[in-house]
């Protein structure tokens, strides 16, 4: 791929990326991209030969984005695994809410299991860091990390998607949702004062 090339997908991906953040989902046809990147609505096919391979590619930006912001959690090494987990679920809360449109792309179950791009791939390092998380703050604990990382991330998932919707709120009446992040890690690696 030559460097014009190269610039044009970057390019593509961008506008897509950009998109997403102003208005959603719904916004991501391969001929508004092309037009917001001042191409022919032809032209992303040359990079992209289907829209899923696009939409996974932009949805790829929002897993580095997103493993960008984890990074400083992670980074944290003076904090306990316990508390840095809980710093993870706020990043992984408020990326959901500040990043509507691309956090929905992101988990949309067509481009995940499409196996374009790798994007199932993408979550893979920011999982890890947790799991390994998990191991630290539950060392004697006979299950292994990654079912555990797995049932908290999909416990955050869920509080993100219903705290977005309102049903949280609804439900439970709060207005704060860290008292649900701590019930959660309290579930998954028991009580703090353990």
């Amino acid at each position: 791929m030559s460097e014009s090339d190269a610039g044009l997908r970057a390019r593509l991906i961008e506008v897509g990326v950009e998109l997403v953040a102003r208005e959603g989902v719904q916004a991501l046809t391969l001929r508004e991209i092309a037009r917001r990147a001042g191409v022919s609505h032809g032209a992303p096919r040359r990079y992209f030969p289907t829209h899923l391979e696009l939409l996974s590619a932009i949805a790829r930006q929002g897993f580095a984005q997103l493993a960008e912001r984890a990074g400083q959690v992670f980074g944290d090494q003076e904090a306990t695994p316990r508390a840095r987990l809980l710093a993870l679920a706020r990043v992984y809360l408020d990326f959901a809410e500040s990043n509507r449109g691309m956090f929905e792309l992101m988990f949309r179950h067509d481009l995940l299991e499409s196996g374009r791009l790798g994007l199932r791939d993408a979550s893979l390092p920011l999982f890890g860091a947790m799991a390994e998380l998990v191991a630290r703050a539950r060392p004697d604990s006979p299950e292994p990390p990654s079912v555990a990382a797995g049932a908290l991330w999909a416990n955050l998932h869920g509080i993100a998607q219903l705290w977005l919707w309102g049903s949280l709120r609804l439900a439970t009446g709060a207005e704060d949702v860290e008292p649900l992040l701590r019930a959660a890690l309290d579930a998954h690696l028991g009580p703090e004062d353990r």
